[in-house]
């Protein structure tokens, strides 16, 4: 039974998809100027290399000099998997695309039609097919004034928005106001949607929550940790909603890892009965938020009605969802586990080592590595 243990921490401590926080996501901001429609297309940078490859003398290190030389394969292959539909007939845009990158692993590519619809616009994003399954892009349409007039999540099953322009005219207002609900609505429930998929492969915040948990035995301890790891991450969403602080992925990946690092070395050092092991979830807690609340804010991810809070706060209440489903599964499991004689006391350690070598294996494919 110790060993089937050691194997899924070994699996979750070295799968595939645990090295990022992305949760796989792009994001489509188009704006109708009487000039025409301007869409600027955010990716992060290990996305597009999925695509079109940087690294062109693969020694593992993409130079300024490589990823200048891929934006007209970037801009083109965007471009390519676009279609624009204004009033039924299908645009093309004017000229190459602009991409630029910023210093936080994103890339944006810009292009430019030279129509302007009058009452419909369709978007499709038929790059979605070519991308992982459950990628998705977060739209946003909006006109010169900056004003909002649609958004939505699309997905490989659904990478179509279809949007009626409003009309002017006697009663608008109250049809304006239902569909604005529509979407805010609609908007928090994808993004509560994405956050729980975004816990449940997200297997560092897993396991770092399992370190916390082993070694605990009984309900209240437990609650205690969960508790406190919960208010952490609403107060940083409260944080980063508000502008107050915003530290880059950079900064916060590295420390993610760190945290799981200590977490199982305390585990190790200190036994099954550590004192005050939720004032250590909210700490480390405040930092895994940072994490969560980085991915939607450097993607700039923004509803136009409510700007980031609405898409961070259902996105984050998904991850505590999400956290609560697997809390609820599995801690039975553990303190059945730690009442087996020729379990119980070997489960803490052998587990914990091998946390703190995942642990160590994110910390250096974040620093060392990145």
């Amino acid at each position: 039974m110790l060993s089937k243990i050691i194997a899924v921490i070994l699996l979750l401590g070295y799968a595939q998809y645990s090295i990022a926080h992305d949760p796989g996501l792009s994001s489509a901001d188009l704006i109708i100027k009487t000039s025409g429609v301007h869409a600027k297309i955010t990716f992060s940078l290990q996305d597009i290399e999925a695509f079109v490859p940087m690294d062109n003398d693969q020694d593992a290190d993409v130079t300024a000099a490589e990823q200048d030389g891929a934006k007209p394969k970037i801009a083109e292959w965007v471009m390519q998997g676009v279609q624009l539909v204004l009033d039924g007939k299908t645009v093309q845009p004017v000229g190459a695309g602009v991409v630029t990158f910023d210093q936080k692993n994103n890339a944006f590519i810009e292009f430019q039609y030279a129509q302007k619809p009058d009452r419909q616009l369709n978007f499709q994003a038929d790059f979605l097919n070519k991308l992982a399954a459950n990628h998705k892009q977060f739209v946003t349409i909006k006109d010169e004034a900056g004003h909002g007039i649609g958004e939505k999540m699309l997905s490989q099953a659904d990478s179509t928005i279809a949007l009626m322009l409003p009309e002017v005219g006697a009663g608008n207002e109250v049809n304006d106001s239902d569909r604005v609900e529509s979407q805010k609505t609609a908007t928090f429930i994808d993004f509560l949607l994405l956050g729980i998929e975004h816990i449940l492969t997200g297997y560092d915040h897993l396991l770092f929550l399992f370190s916390l948990l082993v070694v605990t035995r009984s309900f209240w301890p437990a609650l205690k940790i969960i508790t406190f790891f919960t208010i952490a991450h609403s107060i940083t969403l409260g944080l980063a909603g508000l502008n107050i602080i915003d530290i880059p992925s950079s900064i916060v990946e590295p420390l993610i890892a760190g945290t799981i690092i200590y977490v199982g070395v305390e585990n190790i050092i200190r036994g099954d009965h550590p004192k005050g092991r939720q004032w250590l979830a909210f700490l480390f807690g405040l930092i895994h938020g940072f994490g969560f609340a980085a991915v939607l804010r450097e993607m700039g991810i923004s509803s136009y009605e409510t700007g980031i809070m609405l898409p961070l706060f259902s996105f984050n209440l998904g991850v505590e969802l999400g956290q609560i489903t697997v809390t609820v599964i599995f801690l039975p499991i553990i303190w059945w586990l730690h009442k087996q004689p020729r379990i119980g006391a070997r489960l803490t350690p052998v587990c914990s080592i091998f946390v703190c070598l995942a642990g160590a294996y994110w910390l250096l494919e974040r620093t060392v590595f990145s």
